[in-house]
């Protein structure tokens, strides 16, 4: 999902808390002159949010590095990115695990796999610096592992619907697991084709794991993925009588208009329904909805977001051959007792948990970061 940029401001050290409104533009790129952060599209806006500048919490909040600016890359866009003056350009990570496995061709130095055509794979070392993930390490967890999974905030999946009746707002994981089957085509009656993003989506990923597809790239049998480059927590996608896999933290900051783009409003027709029986994804009216604690706290349908970094660069008593100097600013905007972090959760208006509730989100189950991949 493509949004308006937040205009770029003059530095300066840590959070703004004061000045003016931050005005809305529309911009190509963001312009770093330190970190690149890539990944999730779920995480996107209220990034974009934090490292642009924003007021939606009351107070200005803007997240700099020692008086730098963060690029925050979005999921979908341009074919290619640069993220660093004088960088190269690479394909953009559209996604979860593809923002997961750019960084890991950043910290490596491994080419990056997935091709511009008819341009070759290139080397990314450098370019990369955090990711952003709507899903944890899962099975690759690993204590001495060289990435560090710091948790962002809390969200909860439902799906998406457009047409259908009463009953759809409410169907159960088993309605849902024999729809993604195609053992049930059809839902009081009425007829129904099951969607999903495309296959770099962390919740894709999450919500068939969910529904008890195994396996880090689970497919459905009863979705063609061919050629399937749909993004996540688009509601326009939907046609008449089809569902979809969404973030509820995505709708209601869509509801809120406080994403760059509200497509919601475009497809008025799509509603949210809920797989957890007896609680709904938010409560309110819009512009004014909220997150609902119990949906979210759901252990099938709730999940913690992350920030993956390379674990030396962020803790400095963790060392292996070759690893990088500590770095105490990028250590900064992932250490959640800060209120300068991406990570941090405080509600108070000038903090970056106001923010983010504002967007959707709730305050992660636990702020211990996990280590992941041994092999970088």
């Amino acid at each position: 999902m493509k949004i308006k940029k937040i205009a770029a401001l003059g530095a300066a050290v840590g959070l703004v808390l004061a000045g003016a409104g931050f005005a809305s533009t529309a911009s190509a790129e963001p312009v770093s002159n330190s970190y690149a952060v890539v990944g999730s599209d779920t995480l996107q806006d209220s990034m974009n949010a934090l490292s642009n500048g924003t007021t939606v919490s009351g107070a200005s909040v803007r997240i700099l590095a020692a008086g730098q600016t963060i690029g925050n890359f979005d999921a979908f866009g341009s074919a290619a990115i640069q993220t660093k003056p004088g960088g190269v350009y690479f394909a953009r990570p559209n996604g979860s695990g593809s923002g997961r496995d750019a960084l890991r061709a950043s910290v490596s130095g491994a080419d990056w796999s997935i091709k511009l055509n008819p341009t070759p794979a290139r080397a990314i070392t450098g370019q990369v610096d955090i990711a952003r993930s709507s899903g944890g390490p899962g099975s690759n967890a690993n204590a001495d592992g060289r990435l560090l999974y710091v948790p962002y905030a809390r969200d909860a999946v439902g799906y998406a619907y457009k047409g259908g009746t009463a009953a759809w707002a409410s169907l159960t994981p088993a309605q849902l697991k024999s729809i993604y089957d195609g053992t049930l085509t059809s839902i009081d009656g009425v007829p129904v084709t099951p969607r999903l993003p495309q296959a770099g989506s962390g919740t894709r990923t999450f919500f068939l794991n969910a529904l008890g597809y195994s396996g880090s790239a689970p497919t459905a049998p009863a979705v063609n993925d061919t050629g399937n480059a749909t993004p996540e927590n688009d509601a326009t996608v939907l046609g008449d009588n089809e569902i979809i896999p969404f973030s509820v933290a995505n709708w209601v900051s869509q509801a809120n208009n406080v994403s760059g783009v509200n497509t919601l409003a475009t497809a008025p027709t799509v509603q949210l329904g809920s797989p957890v029986s007896g609680q709904v994804p938010f409560t309110g009216t819009a512009p004014n909805l909220v997150p609902n604690s119990g949906f979210y706290a759901n252990t099938t349908f709730g999940r913690d977001t992350y920030l993956i970094v390379e674990r030396a660069k962020v803790v400095s008593s963790f060392t292996y051959s070759g690893a990088p100097a500590y770095d105490p600013v990028l250590a900064g905007l992932v250490d959640s007792s800060k209120t300068t972090s991406f990570t941090n959760f405080s509600t108070a208006p000038f903090a970056p948990g106001a923010v983010k509730r504002k967007y959707g989100f709730l305050a992660p189950s636990t702020t211990t970061p996990i280590a992941a991949y041994a092999a970088g």
